[in-house]
């Protein structure tokens, strides 16, 4: 969020939350991944999943109040 506060214009701000968005649907991918290879435990990495998806979700929610589209 350091980031997010030195932002110097709303696009700026815009940025750093897009970026966020696509390092959190990336984290996604691996814990899948990382599930159903069985190199993690699946319970833990359903939770962790569950919960990246719901950073993804208000991190999508703010792009879109941000955009203006909501």
């Amino acid at each position: 969020m350091v980031e997010a506060n030195a932002a110097s214009s709303r696009r700026d701000y815009t940025n750093f939350f897009n970026y966020a968005l696509k390092s959190a649907n990336e984290t996604k991918f691996w814990l899948g991944l990382l599930r159903d290879s069985g190199k993690a435990d699946k319970n833990r990495a359903n939770k962790l999943l569950k919960e990246t998806t719901e950073i993804a979700n208000i991190l999508a929610s703010s792009i879109l109040t941000l955009k203006g589209k909501r």
